[in-house]
C-alpha cells in the first residue's frame, strides 16, 4: 500500500480525492493523509515517516507549495512530490522542478492522468527504497561475512561452484582471550559483550594489518587465516603485536575479581582445504579452512597459557631465523598418536 500526503487548502479536494480513488482506498492500494498548507504538511511528514509521495498545490496560506518543496529534503529525503496546481506557467513549472518536484500536473485535474502519474512516482520511490535497503543490508552483510566470501560471491559462476574447494598452503592462528569466562558471572551481560567486542576489535585490526582474514569468532576466541607470501611470518607478527598491545591495557575490575586482558595463541602452518563447508540443501554454508594443520593449531592454543604463542617444532624450523623462540616441551594432543614437541615464540 502506498501512503500519499495531499497538501491543498481547497476544502472540497479531500472529499473529491476520496471519491475518485475510493476503490483503491478500499482495496488498500492507496492511503491518503491530508494537510491544508506547507507548514501543516511538514508536521504530517514528521508524524508519518512511511509516506511515499506528496501531491501539493502551490498557492496556499502560511507556507506555499514551492517553499514546501525546498524543505522536503531535510524533512524526508526519500519523499517525492508531484505539484498539482492551476499556476501551470513555465516559470512555476521550472521552479518546482528545480526544487525537486518529480512531476507537475495542471488544474483542473484529470484524475486518470493523476493516477498514472502517482503510479509512476510511487514505482520510482519504491525502487529508491529497495536500493537504500539493499545498501544497508550489504553494509550489515559485510559485518557478518568475510571479505573472501563476498569476493567469491561476485564471481558469475559462484552458484554452480558452492561445494567446490581448493588445497592450499597457509597459516592458521587461534587467539583466545584468557580468563574471560571467569568474569562473566560478576558483570552484566551487556558489559561482557561490550568488553569482548572491544578486545576483538583490537585483535582484528592487527590481523587485517598483516593481510590476514578472520575466519570466525568462537566464543571468546578468534580464528584467523593467512595466505600468500610470508603467511607464517605475518601470522606470528600479528600474535606478537596483539600481545604487546594488550600488555598496555589497564586491569578491569569485575566484582571481587580483577581481569587483566591476555591472550593465548596457537599457530600452525601447512596444507589445508579451503571452501564452503556445510549443507547446500539447508542453505547453511561456512567458508572456512579445514584439515589436520588447522586442528593442530587449535590444539596448540588449548595448551598455551596466558601470554604464550605456541608453535610446533616443524614451524619453529621455518620461523627460527626471523623470530626468537624457546622450547616449551612435549604435549599429548587430541587425535595425535605421538606427543607433539612445541616452542614458544618470544619476540
Amino acid at each position: 500500500m502506498a501512503k500519499i500526503l495531499v497538501v491543498d487548502d481547497e476544502a472540497d479536494l479531500e472529499i473529491l480525492v476520496k471519491q475518485k480513488f475510493r476503490k483503491k482506498i478500499r482495496e488498500n492500494v492507496y492511503e491518503f493523509i491530508f494537510a491544508q498548507n506547507g507548514e501543516e504538511a511538514l508536521e504530517r511528514v514528521k508524524d508519518h515517516p512511511d509516506l511515499d509521495i506528496i501531491l501539493s498545490d502551490i498557492n496556499m496560506p502560511v507556507m506555499d507549495g514551492l517553499t514546501l518543496l525546498s524543505r522536503l529534503p531535510e524533512a524526508n529525503p526519500m519523499l517525492k512530490a508531484v505539484v498539482v496546481s492551476a499556476y501551470g506557467d513555465m516559470q512555476n513549472i521550472r521552479t518546482a522542478m528545480n526544487r525537486g518536484a518529480f512531476d507537475f500536473i495542471c488544474k483542473p485535474v484529470d484524475f486518470e492522468d493523476l493516477d498514472v502519474t502517482m503510479e509512476k512516482t510511487i514505482t520510482y520511490v519504491k525502487q529508491m527504497q529497495e536500493t537504500l535497503r539493499a545498501i544497508k543490508e550489504n553494509n550489515i552483510l559485510k559485518m557478518y561475512v568475510d571479505e573472501n566470501v563476498l569476493n567469491f560471491m561476485s564471481h558469475k559462476e559462484f552458484e554452480g561452484s558452492l561445494m567446490k574447494n581448493e588445497v592450499l598452503q597457509a597459516t592458521v592462528m587461534f587467539i583466545d582471550v584468557c580468563g574471560f569466562t571467569s568474569i562473566t558471572e560478576h558483570v552484566p551481560a551487556n558489559t561482557v559483550v561490550n568488553l569482548l567486542n572491544d578486545l576483538f576489535d583490537k585483535i582484528v585490526k592487527e590481523i587485517i594489518a598483516q593481510g590476514g582474514h578472520v575466519d570466525k569468532f568462537m566464543g571468546d576466541a578468534v580464528m584467523a587465516v593467512f595466505r600468500g607470501e610470508f603467511h607464517l611470518d605475518r601470522a606470528i607478527d600479528t600474535a606478537l603485536a596483539v600481545k604487546a598491545q594488550l600488555a598496555n591495557e589497564p586491569e578491569i575490575s569485575a566484582g571481587d575479581k580483577v581481569f587483566k586482558p591476555e591472550i593465548s595463541v596457537g599457530i600452525n602452518s601447512g596444507e589445508m582445504v579451503s571452501g564452503n563447508i556445510g549443507s547446500a540443501s539447508l542453505r547453511r554454508l561456512d567458508y572456512t579452512v579445514i584439515g589436520d594443520a588447522v586442528n593442530l593449531a587449535q590444539r596448540l592454543q588449548s595448551v598455551a597459557t596466558a601470554g604464550q604463542i605456541i608453535i610446533t617444532a616443524d614451524v619453529y624450523e621455518q620461523a627460527k631465523e626471523s623470530f626468537k623462540c624457546r622450547p616449551n616441551g612435549e604435549f599429548a594432543l587430541k587425535n595425535k598418536a605421538k606427543p607433539v614437541n612445541t616452542y614458544e615464540v618470544i619476540e
